[in-house]
Parts: structure tokens; C-alpha cells; sequence
């Protein structure tokens, strides 16, 4: 497996607190991973590295076959690369129809007010309706967003990104405040669109990590603890100490 994202010697410090402390490690081109740990142990800061919201004090990031510097570019210029982040909380338009989110993510270099304006083409509309379906929400193009369950939301904010067409997902704790069925067609839909493009999961819920079936990496004081299965690193008594003894 080519390597996508490789961090190396990655610190940055919050006054006076190392937030990332020497922090290394890879993402292949087309894998799932977990990243798990305490409260303070860095996985936002990672995810704000990479998506270029916060600059570290030393190491590199490089993305991609030509091993670019993420460091040398903007948030945008991050996000057109192939980086695409989904926050914790689902962001969506709720006075726009599901239709109508999808047709503004779809990746074109145009403003979210032309798409309002625009008819989407017949390419266009194909792809809404199979980006729809694969979240699971082909039944309700029509609705607004702002009727949708939160875990509808989440699906829908995943299907906007997936539309960016990007080549890495970072997913921070998608199954906060779902039901289980709503947990189990997640773990579907990461699982799937890891099939093509690598997705990074940031997650508490140990059993949802388990359902993803996936390496994970365990993150502590801001570097890497351990690392394998999630059989492996629950057996780890590092790992027990710092965060599941807990």
C-alpha cells in the first residue's frame, strides 16, 4: 500500500503545553484507521495539522504521490488537494433540501450561490442521486436537511464531502448521539468509502471502533502510545493505564 499522508517529528506547543509532542506516523493510499485515546492527547491538534487551521512547531507533513509539503499551503488550497474534514457536530444548510446540499458540494470551481441559482446538469443530478444512496438517503432528496435525525445530518455532511471527491476523510467522533442502527450504517458508510480513498476516524465509542475492523492508533500526550488491531492495543498495559483503566 503507497503511503498518502506520512507526519514526521510533528510538535507543537499551547503555551507552555505540548499539545503534539514528536509525533510520527502514515496513512495508506486507501485505508481505514482509528485513532483513539484520553481526553488532551492530541487528535484534534493532529486533525488541524493536516487541514492547515493550526502550523506546527517543527516536523512535516507530507501529502501524496510527490511527498507535498501540507505546511506550505492554506486551508483551502489543503482542501482542494484532497482533504476533507468532518467536525463533530453535523454542519449542513437545514432551510436546503438534501438534493440541494449535495448539488453545492459537488466538486466545480463555483460559489454556493450560483449552484442555489443554477439547474445541475444531467451528470450532475446522476451523481446526487447515487451519492444519496450510498448514505442512505435516497428517500429523502426532497426533504429539508433541518428535518433530518442528527444521524441523517452526520450521513448527509459525510455524502457533502464524499461529493468533494476527496482522497483522505477525517471523521471526528461520528457516532456521538446516534442510535445503534444509526452507528451501524456509519460503520458502513466509512467502511465503504474506504474502499477508495483513505478515511481516518477519531473516536471514544470502543465498541464502534470495533465494528470498523480496522488498525487503529492510540494517541497519548501527543505522540503515538501503540499501534495494530484493537485487540492488540487494548492488551497493551500502556494503553490500559493511560486510557482504558480509566
Amino acid at each position: 500500500m503507497s503511503q498518502l499522508l506520512e507526519v514526521s517529528g510533528v510538535s507543537v506547543t499551547f503555551d507552555g503545553f505540548k499539545a503534539i509532542n514528536n509525533l510520527s506516523f502514515s496513512i495508506g493510499d486507501a485505508e481505514l484507521r482509528a485513532i483513539i485515546g484520553p481526553n488532551g492527547a492530541g487528535k484534534t491538534t493532529f486533525m488541524d495539522i493536516v487541514t492547515g487551521k493550526t502550523r506546527p512547531d517543527e516536523g512535516s507533513v507530507l501529502w501524496g504521490e510527490m511527498s507535498q509539503s501540507l505546511l506550505k499551503m492554506n486551508e483551502s488550497q489543503i482542501a482542494r488537494a484532497g482533504v476533507g474534514r468532518k467536525f463533530q457536530r453535523p454542519t449542513v444548510f437545514e432551510d436546503q433540501t438534501v438534493y440541494a446540499n449535495l448539488a453545492m458540494a459537488l466538486k466545480k470551481s463555483r460559489s454556493p450561490w450560483s449552484v442555489l441559482a443554477s439547474r445541475p446538469s444531467e451528470a450532475d443530478r446522476v451523481r446526487i442521486e447515487e451519492l444519496a444512496a450510498e448514505i442512505g438517503l435516497a428517500d429523502a432528496l426532497r426533504r429539508k436537511s433541518g428535518e433530518l435525525s442528527h444521524g441523517q445530518k452526520q450521513w448527509l455532511e459525510i455524502g457533502m464531502l464524499l461529493a468533494q471527491e476527496p482522497r483522505l476523510l477525517l471523521v471526528d467522533e461520528p457516532a456521538a448521539g446516534m442510535t445503534l442502527a444509526e452507528r451501524e450504517h456509519t460503520t458502513d458508510l466509512l467502511k465503504e468509502a474506504a474502499k477508495t480513498r483513505a478515511v481516518v476516524v477519531v473516536e471514544h465509542d470502543m465498541e464502534f471502533v470495533r465494528r470498523l475492523d480496522c488498525r487503529v492508533t492510540v494517541l497519548h500526550e501527543g505522540s503515538v502510545l501503540a499501534e495494530g488491531s484493537l485487540d492488540h492495543v487494548t492488551k497493551n498495559q500502556d494503553v490500559i493505564d493511560v486510557y482504558l483503566g480509566r
